[in-house]
């Protein structure tokens, strides 16, 4: 007696179709329920930039942008983003050029063992596409949620500060967060 692939798989097992728009290339993928997009984009991507840090969403080590705006990837799971623009730290930079945030960051020496560095610049593209910070202390609040164990905040500042103007993006210069 043969039992058909719903008799023998348990439902929590059966991947999920997925279609995303990652760094700018059109994917179709199979997911578990219970993926992680960290988990897809690390260990099936081998996209290793986004660190797992906490895996709690406390520290922003694995921020990535969902159709602009950052979300920790620790906490979304993969069939989460069925449909979406997708960009990781390996997707910012151009054929030419770093990204603006990038170049910034090296500018200023914002990093030292460089573990928080992927998250905290994806971070801080999502909070220049956000338009929301006006100020230093606005840049402080608004990216509290990237940890650097290193202490490095004060060149993260001057970094963000310098590429913010370079970065944003006009149709979120209102946005609703």
């Amino acid at each position: 007696m043969s039992a058909t692939l719903s008799e023998a798989t348990p439902a929590a097992f059966v991947r999920h179709p997925i279609r995303l728009t990652l760094n700018g290339q059109v994917r179709e993928l199979q997911v578990l329920a219970w993926t992680t997009l960290l988990d897809l984009l690390r260990e099936q991507l081998d996209l290793v930039g986004s660190k797992k840090g906490c895996d709690h969403g406390q520290c922003g080590a694995c921020t990535v942008l969902r159709d602009g705006k950052r979300i920790n990837a620790c906490l979304t799971l993969a069939v989460m983003c069925d449909g979406a623009e997708l960009t990781t730290i390996e997707g910012l930079a151009g054929d030419e050029a770093l990204h603006p945030m990038q170049q910034a960051f090296i500018t200023h020496d914002a990093f030292q063992c460089g573990y928080c560095t992927p998250g905290q610049i994806c971070s801080a593209v999502g909070l220049a596409n956000e338009g929301r910070a006006q100020s230093r202390a606005q840049i402080s609040e608004l990216m509290s949620g990237n940890l650097c164990r290193c202490g490095a905040y004060n060149n993260i500042r001057d970094a963000i500060e310098q590429a913010l103007p370079l970065c944003r993006q006009p149709q979120a210069q209102g946005g609703d967060q």
